[in-house]
């Protein structure tokens, strides 16, 4: 049985904040996420990481807008697919179409405001339960595998790491959200631009909506950026403190 002791330090385990990062953590975190988002090996593997935020996206907007929610698959060429039933068309089809592209910088974005308050404990647990929700709706092996060896990887990280492993670690992973969410936008528009993809999200958008496929892209490229710019005066927090610009 759980004491009333044992409780109390596992909440506060979870919700206090953690001391502020060296500045240097946050540089190297940053230059080590975007060798990552720019360097083709390295990007094959942890753009897993991009799908899921990607297919999460989809189907929580789909959940949120009144879809049914039928599975999701996660292959290991990266790319992913979310099933949901409802309307071809109309508000909730074009929602659930936009949040695929959006939802690992928005993802990011979330990290970087609770790292701001350097709650890096519950930033991990929350990623945990998310992937552990998303997790349910896995349709496939190699989905299922991917989100269990990711989810073990932070649950592991978040309860036997170092405070100061724990930080470098959370924000390498805030910061290749925030950059790695705009790599697969020209990545799209250059495959588009080869030789189309009449089932990719700009062009499924442009099939139910009068605006064509490459305006979804800009606007896809253009929030990212955007949520990307915001992300990182969040996690530049510590440096603009120590040059006294906060």
């Amino acid at each position: 049985m759980v004491s009333i002791e044992g409780m109390t330090e596992f909440w506060d385990r979870l919700l206090g904040a953690q001391p502020d990062p060296p500045p240097l953590l946050v540089v190297l975190t940053g230059l080590v996420a975007l060798l990552v988002v720019v360097t083709r090996l390295p990007w094959r593997i942890a753009r897993n990481a991009i799908t899921i935020a990607h297919e999460g996206g989809h189907a929580l907007v789909a959940v949120l807008t009144g879809r049914k929610l039928q599975g999701i698959r996660l292959h290991s060429d990266t790319s992913g697919l979310t099933l949901s039933a409802g309307r071809p068309t109309g508000p909730g089809m074009v929602l659930t179409l936009l949040a695929g592209y959006l939802a690992p910088p928005l993802v990011g974005l979330g990290g970087a405001w609770l790292l701001a308050g350097n709650r890096i404990t519950l930033l991990l647990w929350i990623a945990v339960v998310l992937l552990l929700a998303m997790l349910v709706m896995i349709r496939n092996l190699y989905g299922a595998l991917t989100l269990v060896i990711v989810g073990g990887a932070v649950l592991a990280v978040s309860w036997y790491a170092s405070p100061q492993v724990q930080a470098a670690f959370a924000w390498t992973g805030v910061w290749f959200l925030l950059l790695g969410g705009v790599r697969p936008v020209v990545e799209l528009q250059r495959l588009r631009a080869r030789r189309g993809m009449p089932a990719s999200d700009a062009d499924q958008l442009a099939g139910i909506t009068p605006l064509p496929a490459f305006f979804w892209v800009v606007l896809f490229g253009l929030v990212n950026l955007a949520v990307l710019a915001a992300g990182g005066l969040m996690l530049a927090g510590p440096l603009l403190a120590e040059a006294g610009l906060t």
